[in-house]
């Protein structure tokens, strides 16, 4: 089972089908067809996600993010003509509201973290069970952040021990507010559990998880979790529920 940041870590080629505007639409960019063909089925059984298009290698697939501006790019790590930690550097660059879901099978140390920094909103090795993904789809396509529980204690050891000697001149400038939502978000709580617990709107959380997103230069949670537990705004406390 995959974990989302918080929750007790106690541990074809570009083939085009139909497109219904009230459905997730998925890239798929793994090598090999036959993990291709077998993920579309998997997904094209749900009634709210839909994949528009399928890529055999890095560069195809982030010509398709320019072309179909998907909701989700599922992307795979070793990749001809441009591996999947470029190819999602370059899919968050033109296409900043897509969301990369790793579905992968290795799980080295700089896979995850070159994967992680590059953007990539969830991580998931392919051991998972077919639900799972479509859990992990759905999760990434809302703002939440997915990882396979492997890869959660490979971050949270990772970001969390890292020395980072400039940490305190480089703390972005958050209000106190903002930092209190972007804890709430790191324990997993959705838009609407945070808007509950503070008395607010949720029109209200989602601008300032905004403003967070902006101060930090991320486009996602993950990313955002991550670049508190770098800078100190996170720590431990604040991802592991009491």
């Amino acid at each position: 089972m995959f974990l989302f940041w918080g929750l007790n870590l106690c541990i074809m080629r570009g083939i085009m089908i139909y497109m219904s505007p009230d459905k997730i639409r998925i890239v798929i960019a793994d090598d090999h067809k036959v993990v291709r063909e077998g993920t579309r089925e998997l997904l094209q059984k749900e009634s709210d996600l839909n994949v528009v298009g399928e890529a055999g290698d890095g560069e195809e697939a982030v010509k398709l993010v320019k072309e179909l501006n998907p909701d989700v790019v599922i992307m795979d790590i070793a990749m001809p003509k441009l591996n999947g930690i470029e190819a999602t550097k370059q899919i968050k660059a033109i296409a900043p509201a897509t969301a990369v879901l790793i579905l992968t099978a290795y799980e080295y140390d700089q896979y995850v973290f070159a994967l992680l920094e590059a953007g990539a909103a969830g991580y998931l090795l392919k051991d998972v069970r077919g639900q799972e993904v479509i859990e992990a789809v759905r999760a990434v396509r809302a703002g939440e952040s997915v990882l396979h529980p492997v890869i959660a204690r490979k971050a949270l050891d990772h970001f969390v021990h890292s020395d980072d000697k400039d940490k305190a001149s480089k703390l972005p400038s958050l209000t106190d507010r903002e930092v209190e939502i972007l804890q709430f978000a790191a324990k997993g709580l959705s838009n609407k559990e945070i808007a509950l617990v503070l008395s607010l709107s949720v029109r209200t959380i989602q601008s300032h998880l905004g403003n967070i997103f902006n101060k930090l230069k991320v486009g996602s949670r993950t990313e955002a979790v991550l670049a508190g537990l770098k800078n100190g705004l996170l720590t431990l406390d604040d991802i592991i529920e009491s």
